[in-house]
Protein backbone atom coordinates (compact mmCIF):
# COMPACT_ATOMS: atom_id res chain seq x y z
CA UNK A 1 0.00 0.00 0.00
CA UNK A 2 1.23 3.51 -0.87
CA UNK A 3 0.60 5.84 2.07
CA UNK A 4 1.07 9.59 2.28
CA UNK A 5 1.85 10.75 5.81
CA UNK A 6 1.94 14.50 6.32
CA UNK A 7 4.03 15.72 9.23
CA UNK A 8 6.19 12.59 8.97
CA UNK A 9 9.11 14.19 10.82
CA UNK A 10 6.83 15.16 13.70
CA UNK A 11 6.34 13.19 16.90
CA UNK A 12 3.35 11.05 15.91
CA UNK A 13 4.18 11.11 12.20
CA UNK A 14 7.62 9.66 12.85
CA UNK A 15 6.29 6.76 14.89
CA UNK A 16 3.43 5.84 12.56
CA UNK A 17 5.76 6.06 9.55
CA UNK A 18 8.13 3.61 11.25
CA UNK A 19 5.30 1.18 11.88
CA UNK A 20 3.95 1.22 8.32
CA UNK A 21 7.47 0.80 6.93
CA UNK A 22 8.01 -2.14 9.28
CA UNK A 23 4.78 -3.69 7.99
CA UNK A 24 6.08 -3.50 4.42
CA UNK A 25 4.20 -0.48 3.10
CA UNK A 26 5.65 2.39 1.07
CA UNK A 27 5.50 5.70 2.91
CA UNK A 28 5.62 9.09 1.23
CA UNK A 29 6.45 11.56 3.98
CA UNK A 30 6.14 15.31 3.79
CA UNK A 31 7.05 17.91 6.41
CA UNK A 32 7.99 21.58 6.32
CA UNK A 33 10.55 21.10 9.12
CA UNK A 34 9.57 24.42 10.69
CA UNK A 35 11.16 25.98 13.76
CA UNK A 36 8.21 25.77 16.18
CA UNK A 37 10.59 23.61 18.21
CA UNK A 38 14.22 22.59 17.62
CA UNK A 39 14.36 21.49 13.99
CA UNK A 40 17.34 19.26 14.77
CA UNK A 41 15.01 16.88 16.58
CA UNK A 42 12.81 16.68 13.49
CA UNK A 43 15.84 16.08 11.28
CA UNK A 44 17.05 13.34 13.65
CA UNK A 45 13.69 11.56 13.36
CA UNK A 46 13.67 11.96 9.59
CA UNK A 47 17.22 10.63 9.32
CA UNK A 48 16.08 7.37 10.89
CA UNK A 49 13.18 7.07 8.44
CA UNK A 50 15.42 7.81 5.47
CA UNK A 51 17.38 4.65 6.23
CA UNK A 52 14.40 2.73 4.84
CA UNK A 53 14.28 2.37 1.03
CA UNK A 54 10.49 2.47 1.02
CA UNK A 55 10.44 5.90 2.67
CA UNK A 56 10.28 8.78 0.23
CA UNK A 57 10.52 12.28 1.70
CA UNK A 58 9.76 15.76 0.38
CA UNK A 59 10.05 19.05 2.24
CA UNK A 60 6.68 20.63 1.55
CA UNK A 61 4.59 23.23 3.33
CA UNK A 62 0.95 22.17 3.17
CA UNK A 63 -0.01 25.87 2.91
CA UNK A 64 1.23 25.77 -0.68
CA UNK A 65 -1.72 24.78 -2.84
CA UNK A 66 0.55 24.40 -5.87
CA UNK A 67 3.06 22.08 -4.17
CA UNK A 68 0.40 19.92 -2.54
CA UNK A 69 -1.50 19.61 -5.82
CA UNK A 70 1.69 18.64 -7.67
CA UNK A 71 2.52 15.99 -5.02
CA UNK A 72 -0.85 14.29 -5.49
CA UNK A 73 -0.68 14.41 -9.28
CA UNK A 74 2.78 12.78 -9.36
CA UNK A 75 1.92 9.93 -6.97
CA UNK A 76 -0.79 7.33 -6.58
CA UNK A 77 -1.77 7.16 -2.90
CA UNK A 78 -4.01 4.44 -1.48
CA UNK A 79 -4.35 6.17 1.88
CA UNK A 80 -3.59 9.64 3.25
CA UNK A 81 -2.82 10.13 6.95
CA UNK A 82 -2.82 13.84 7.70
CA UNK A 83 -0.87 14.75 10.84
CA UNK A 84 0.81 17.99 9.74
CA UNK A 85 -0.52 20.96 11.69
CA UNK A 86 0.59 23.81 13.87
CA UNK A 87 0.57 22.26 17.32
CA UNK A 88 0.44 23.83 20.77
CA UNK A 89 -2.51 25.22 22.67
CA UNK A 90 -0.63 28.05 24.38
CA UNK A 91 1.28 29.05 21.25
CA UNK A 92 -2.07 29.71 19.54
CA UNK A 93 -2.71 32.58 21.95
CA UNK A 94 0.35 34.43 20.66
CA UNK A 95 0.45 33.40 17.00
CA UNK A 96 -3.13 32.84 15.81
CA UNK A 97 -2.52 33.43 12.09
CA UNK A 98 -0.14 30.46 11.86
CA UNK A 99 -2.99 28.19 12.95
CA UNK A 100 -5.35 29.50 10.29
CA UNK A 101 -2.69 29.10 7.59
CA UNK A 102 -1.63 25.57 8.56
CA UNK A 103 -4.63 24.00 10.27
CA UNK A 104 -7.37 25.44 8.07
CA UNK A 105 -5.82 26.29 4.69
CA UNK A 106 -3.36 23.38 4.88
CA UNK A 107 -6.11 20.93 5.82
CA UNK A 108 -8.22 22.17 2.89
CA UNK A 109 -5.32 21.74 0.46
CA UNK A 110 -4.91 18.10 1.53
CA UNK A 111 -8.55 17.02 1.56
CA UNK A 112 -9.35 18.89 -1.66
CA UNK A 113 -6.44 17.09 -3.33
CA UNK A 114 -8.01 13.79 -2.30
CA UNK A 115 -11.21 14.87 -4.02
CA UNK A 116 -9.43 16.01 -7.18
CA UNK A 117 -7.46 12.76 -7.45
CA UNK A 118 -10.31 10.41 -6.51
CA UNK A 119 -8.59 9.11 -3.36
CA UNK A 120 -11.22 7.71 -1.02
CA UNK A 121 -9.48 6.90 2.27
CA UNK A 122 -8.41 9.67 4.67
CA UNK A 123 -7.30 9.67 8.32
CA UNK A 124 -6.58 12.96 10.05
CA UNK A 125 -5.54 14.17 13.48
CA UNK A 126 -8.05 15.98 15.61
CA UNK A 127 -7.58 16.67 19.32
CA UNK A 128 -9.11 16.15 22.75
CA UNK A 129 -8.99 19.94 23.11
CA UNK A 130 -12.14 20.23 20.96
CA UNK A 131 -14.18 19.13 24.00
CA UNK A 132 -13.23 22.33 25.87
CA UNK A 133 -14.11 22.37 29.55
CA UNK A 134 -16.88 19.82 29.10
CA UNK A 135 -19.23 19.08 31.98
CA UNK A 136 -19.20 15.40 31.12
CA UNK A 137 -17.22 13.13 33.41
CA UNK A 138 -16.03 11.17 30.35
CA UNK A 139 -15.65 12.69 26.87
CA UNK A 140 -17.53 10.72 24.21
CA UNK A 141 -17.49 11.16 20.45
CA UNK A 142 -21.21 11.97 20.30
CA UNK A 143 -20.70 15.21 22.23
CA UNK A 144 -21.50 18.28 20.12
CA UNK A 145 -18.19 19.96 21.01
CA UNK A 146 -19.39 23.45 20.11
CA UNK A 147 -17.45 25.36 22.78
CA UNK A 148 -13.67 25.20 22.14
CA UNK A 149 -11.83 27.58 24.48
CA UNK A 150 -8.85 28.45 22.27
CA UNK A 151 -8.05 28.80 18.58
CA UNK A 152 -6.08 25.55 18.28
CA UNK A 153 -9.16 23.58 19.36
CA UNK A 154 -11.38 25.63 17.05
CA UNK A 155 -9.19 24.79 14.04
CA UNK A 156 -9.29 21.10 14.89
CA UNK A 157 -13.06 21.14 15.24
CA UNK A 158 -13.22 22.98 11.91
CA UNK A 159 -11.23 20.14 10.34
CA UNK A 160 -13.87 17.67 11.50
CA UNK A 161 -16.67 19.78 9.98
CA UNK A 162 -14.81 20.17 6.67
CA UNK A 163 -14.19 16.41 6.60
CA UNK A 164 -17.89 15.81 7.19
CA UNK A 165 -18.80 18.03 4.25
CA UNK A 166 -16.34 16.31 1.90
CA UNK A 167 -17.49 12.88 3.06
CA UNK A 168 -21.10 13.80 2.40
CA UNK A 169 -20.59 15.39 -1.02
CA UNK A 170 -17.72 13.38 -2.50
CA UNK A 171 -18.09 10.07 -0.63
CA UNK A 172 -14.56 10.25 0.77
CA UNK A 173 -14.11 7.89 3.72
CA UNK A 174 -12.77 10.06 6.54
CA UNK A 175 -11.68 9.08 10.04
CA UNK A 176 -10.89 11.85 12.52
CA UNK A 177 -8.85 10.86 15.57
CA UNK A 178 -9.11 12.84 18.77
CA UNK A 179 -5.76 12.28 20.47
CA UNK A 180 -5.47 12.67 24.23
CA UNK A 181 -2.16 14.12 25.58
CA UNK A 182 0.33 12.02 23.66
CA UNK A 183 3.72 11.38 25.29
CA UNK A 184 6.72 9.10 24.87
CA UNK A 185 10.18 8.82 23.26
CA UNK A 186 10.94 11.39 20.55
CA UNK A 187 8.21 13.61 21.99
CA UNK A 188 7.80 17.33 21.49
CA UNK A 189 10.01 19.62 23.61
CA UNK A 190 7.09 21.97 24.35
CA UNK A 191 5.07 19.30 26.16
CA UNK A 192 5.02 18.81 29.91
CA UNK A 193 6.94 15.53 30.21
CA UNK A 194 9.82 16.84 28.10
CA UNK A 195 9.88 20.21 29.88
CA UNK A 196 9.68 18.70 33.36
CA UNK A 197 12.37 16.10 32.70
CA UNK A 198 14.74 18.65 31.22
CA UNK A 199 14.32 21.17 34.04
CA UNK A 200 14.41 18.67 36.89
CA UNK A 201 17.68 17.23 35.58
CA UNK A 202 19.10 20.76 35.45
CA UNK A 203 17.75 21.59 38.90
CA UNK A 204 15.55 24.35 37.49
CA UNK A 205 12.05 25.21 38.66
CA UNK A 206 9.12 23.73 36.77
CA UNK A 207 5.96 25.77 36.21
CA UNK A 208 2.92 23.93 37.57
CA UNK A 209 -0.22 25.64 36.32
CA UNK A 210 -3.57 25.54 38.11
CA UNK A 211 -1.54 24.57 41.20
CA UNK A 212 -1.26 21.03 39.84
CA UNK A 213 -5.02 20.41 39.87
CA UNK A 214 -5.15 19.57 36.18
CA UNK A 215 -6.15 16.05 35.23
CA UNK A 216 -4.94 14.56 31.96
CA UNK A 217 -5.62 11.37 30.02
CA UNK A 218 -1.97 10.76 29.13
CA UNK A 219 -1.67 8.34 26.20
CA UNK A 220 1.61 6.63 25.33
CA UNK A 221 2.80 7.01 21.75
CA UNK A 222 2.80 3.25 21.03
CA UNK A 223 -0.89 3.10 21.95
CA UNK A 224 -1.67 6.11 19.74
CA UNK A 225 0.16 4.51 16.81
CA UNK A 226 -1.58 1.18 17.41
CA UNK A 227 -4.94 2.97 17.25
CA UNK A 228 -4.05 4.73 13.99
CA UNK A 229 -2.89 1.46 12.46
CA UNK A 230 -6.12 -0.32 13.43
CA UNK A 231 -8.17 2.45 11.83
CA UNK A 232 -6.09 2.26 8.65
CA UNK A 233 -6.35 -1.52 8.36
CA UNK A 234 -9.96 -2.01 9.49
CA UNK A 235 -11.67 1.35 9.09
CA UNK A 236 -12.20 1.28 5.32
CA UNK A 237 -13.77 -2.12 4.89
CA UNK A 238 -16.26 -2.40 2.03
CA UNK A 239 -18.76 -3.69 4.57
CA UNK A 240 -18.82 -0.30 6.31
CA UNK A 241 -21.57 2.04 5.13
CA UNK A 242 -20.47 5.21 6.93
CA UNK A 243 -18.22 7.66 5.12
CA UNK A 244 -17.49 9.83 8.15
CA UNK A 245 -16.22 8.67 11.55
CA UNK A 246 -14.67 10.16 14.68
CA UNK A 247 -12.77 8.18 17.33
CA UNK A 248 -11.08 9.06 20.59
CA UNK A 249 -7.66 7.52 21.12
CA UNK A 250 -6.84 7.70 24.82
CA UNK A 251 -5.62 5.61 27.71
CA UNK A 252 -8.97 5.96 29.46
CA UNK A 253 -7.11 6.46 32.76
CA UNK A 254 -6.62 10.17 33.56
CA UNK A 255 -4.34 11.22 36.41
CA UNK A 256 -3.69 14.44 38.29
CA UNK A 257 -0.74 16.57 37.22
CA UNK A 258 0.72 16.34 40.74
CA UNK A 259 0.74 12.54 40.49
CA UNK A 260 2.33 12.75 37.03
CA UNK A 261 5.15 14.85 38.45
CA UNK A 262 5.64 12.35 41.29
CA UNK A 263 6.11 9.56 38.74
CA UNK A 264 8.75 11.61 36.92
CA UNK A 265 10.54 12.40 40.19
CA UNK A 266 10.57 8.73 41.17
CA UNK A 267 12.10 7.66 37.85
CA UNK A 268 14.71 10.44 37.93
CA UNK A 269 15.35 9.94 41.65
CA UNK A 270 15.23 13.70 42.00
CA UNK A 271 12.83 16.17 43.61
CA UNK A 272 11.35 18.91 41.45
CA UNK A 273 11.47 22.55 42.47
CA UNK A 274 7.92 23.64 41.72
CA UNK A 275 6.63 27.07 40.79
CA UNK A 276 2.87 26.85 41.39
CA UNK A 277 0.84 29.16 39.15
CA UNK A 278 -2.82 29.94 38.54
CA UNK A 279 -4.81 28.49 35.66
CA UNK A 280 -3.42 29.68 32.35
CA UNK A 281 -5.74 31.19 29.74
CA UNK A 282 -6.83 28.56 27.23
CA UNK A 283 -6.02 25.57 29.45
CA UNK A 284 -8.53 22.75 29.78
CA UNK A 285 -8.89 21.63 33.40
CA UNK A 286 -9.45 17.93 32.74
CA UNK A 287 -9.46 15.41 29.91
CA UNK A 288 -10.85 11.89 30.07
CA UNK A 289 -11.50 10.05 26.83
CA UNK A 290 -13.97 7.23 26.41
CA UNK A 291 -12.43 4.49 24.27
CA UNK A 292 -15.52 2.30 24.07
CA UNK A 293 -16.21 3.18 20.44
CA UNK A 294 -12.75 2.40 19.04
CA UNK A 295 -12.57 -0.71 21.20
CA UNK A 296 -15.93 -1.93 19.93
CA UNK A 297 -15.13 -1.16 16.26
CA UNK A 298 -11.50 -2.26 16.05
CA UNK A 299 -10.50 -3.93 19.32
CA UNK A 300 -8.29 -1.07 20.49
CA UNK A 301 -6.81 -1.59 23.95
CA UNK A 302 -4.04 0.65 25.35
CA UNK A 303 -1.24 -1.44 26.83
CA UNK A 304 1.24 1.01 28.37
CA UNK A 305 0.83 2.15 31.97
CA UNK A 306 1.76 5.70 32.90
CA UNK A 307 4.68 4.46 35.00
CA UNK A 308 6.10 2.37 32.18
CA UNK A 309 5.52 5.09 29.60
CA UNK A 310 7.26 7.80 31.63
CA UNK A 311 10.14 5.43 32.29
CA UNK A 312 10.55 4.73 28.56
CA UNK A 313 10.58 8.42 27.76
CA UNK A 314 13.18 9.26 30.39
CA UNK A 315 15.41 6.38 29.27
CA UNK A 316 15.22 7.72 25.70
CA UNK A 317 15.82 11.31 26.81
CA UNK A 318 18.95 10.46 28.80
CA UNK A 319 20.37 8.33 26.01
CA UNK A 320 19.60 10.81 23.25
CA UNK A 321 21.07 13.81 24.98
CA UNK A 322 24.07 11.93 26.33
CA UNK A 323 25.15 10.14 23.15
CA UNK A 324 25.61 12.60 20.30
CA UNK A 325 22.10 13.94 20.40
CA UNK A 326 20.86 17.50 20.70
CA UNK A 327 22.26 19.83 23.33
Amino acid sequence: MNILITGSAGFIGFHISKLFLKKGHTVYGIDNLNHYYDVRLKRARNKILLQQKRYKFSKININSTKKVSSLFKKNNFDLVIHLAAQAGVRYSLKNPKVYIDSNIKGFFNIINSLKENNIKNFIYASSSSIYGNSNRSVFKEDEKATSPIQLYAATKRSNELIAHAYSSIYKINTIGLRFFTVYGPWGRPDMSLFLFTKKILKNKRIDVFNYGKHSRDFTFIDDIVHGIYLCAMKGFSKKKKKYFEIFNIASGKPIKLTKFIEIIEKKLKLRANKNFLKLQKGDVIKTYGSIKKINSEFGYKPKTSINKGVSKFIDWYKKFYRIGGLR
